[in-house]
């Protein structure tokens, strides 16, 4: 093979790779993705947002982000119950769906959090495991940094993760679910310090694979995040009625950073 065709083959290669999604920006932009996690309910995001609000002192007003959002269903309420509320979510059709309900005080975009933020808030919220995603752990770091940049004085972080001694305790390899006439068959392991979930999606004679994968990170791993990023964790939730963290028990590693 001369140079000339080799050159050739490796921009092919190349272009592949660089186009090629990471598992968060295929799985999460699909709608199989909503109709697994459909019990994730809007009672829950006014429970949750609440309990916190109240706990962080919010004013009528302030400014919070929620990143990311998915839908909106918690940006919804958080502005509903009088904030001035961003949302952003690296998800397109999430956030298409989402800018139907913009209004004054009410506003989402597409971003990636692993990117610098506009904007100063009074609190930026991180829900429902939507950190470790990313392969290098270093990145964890520089997302804290990217929220802590955009903090207003005195302002705090939230990061709702799950708790992973529980998550270990209560693996379940395989499962099959049926939701809206979709057939998902899911399977858990962890491996190399990650919690892999694959999932097979068979709908209408097709089938689709997705997976989600996130690091494996417990308290004391956050805690190491927290001070290389400049913060200091503030208080320890391990559920949304904000009742304290458990190792053993708690559903939930909510933490409160400032």
């Amino acid at each position: 093979m001369d140079t000339e065709c080799e050159y050739f083959l490796f921009l092919c290669v190349f272009k592949v790779m660089e186009k090629e999604k990471e598992w968060f920006e295929n799985w999460f932009d699909t709608s199989f993705y909503h109709i697994l996690y459909d019990y994730r309910n809007d009672d829950e995001a006014r429970v949750f947002m609440s309990n916190l609000t109240n706990y962080l002192e919010l004013k009528s007003g302030d400014t919070v982000l929620d990143l990311p959002c998915g839908k909106g269903r918690h940006s919804l309420y958080l502005n509903k119950i009088g904030f001035d509320t961003t949302g952003a979510d690296i998800s397109e059709n999430s956030i298409a769906h989402a800018k139907q309900f913009e209004k004054q005080g009410l506003r989402f975009s597409i971003h990636d959090m692993r990117n610098p933020l506009s904007g100063k808030y009074h609190a930026i919220f991180n829900l429902f495991t939507s950190f470790g995603y990313f392969n290098n752990e270093t990145t964890n770091i520089k997302v804290l940094e990217n929220f802590k940049k955009a903090l207003r004085p005195n302002g705090h972080i939230i990061v709702d993760f799950l708790n992973l001694t529980k998550a270990k305790n209560e693996l379940v390899p395989e499962q099959e679910i049926v939701k809206q006439n979709v057939r998902f068959k899911i399977s858990k392991n962890i491996s190399e310090n990650f919690i892999i979930k694959k999932i097979e999606v068979n709908f209408e004679g097709r089938t689709h694979y997705f997976m989600e994968k996130v690091q494996a990170l417990d308290l004391d791993k956050m805690k190491i995040f927290a001070k290389t990023a400049g913060l200091e964790i503030e208080k320890v939730f391990g559920d949304y009625e904000l009742n304290s963290f458990d190792e053993k028990l708690s559903d939930r590693l909510i933490l409160v950073m400032k």
